[in-house]
């Protein structure tokens, strides 16, 4: 992603081993984070949602919406993330438009996805209908 080349030499870029966690839901979210290298698995519980890759932004919508996290995310194998507190993320937002279109392109398409998933779950309540 287009973000990517911003971060990738940052002295702030932090290593994370396979199998690590980098968070875990229920945390508090103090940064989100932009993948360097590798892929990092979003969880719910025990369940892998998505394989997060190179140029993707994890752990945002808890640090827009303040709330704890959604979910956890685990290193897949050994990769680099750039963390972006709250005060980097605000500057980035205004003085690159490009970071907040591709962060809200980020949003839309976990919804999609996720929206496509609990039109494929199957049906476990019968909805009435009106005679």
């Amino acid at each position: 992603m287009g973000t990517l080349h911003l971060f990738r030499n940052a002295p702030e870029v932090l290593p994370v081993a396979a199998g690590e966690y980098i968070f875990r839901k229920g945390d508090v979210a103090k940064v989100m984070y932009l993948i360097i290298e590798g892929e990092v698995d979003l969880m719910l519980d025990n369940t892998v949602i998505e394989t997060a890759k190179e140029g993707t932004f994890i752990g945002e919508m808890a640090l827009i919406d303040e709330e704890p996290r959604s979910a956890s995310a685990r290193a897949r194998n050994d990769c680099r993330v750039f963390p972006i507190d709250e005060t980097r993320f605000q500057l980035l937002v205004k003085e690159t438009p490009f970071f907040a279109v591709q962060m809200m392109k980020t949003l839309a398409r976990r919804l999609r996805k996720m929206d496509a998933r609990i039109g494929a779950a199957p049906r476990t309540r019968k909805t009435k209908e009106k005679t």
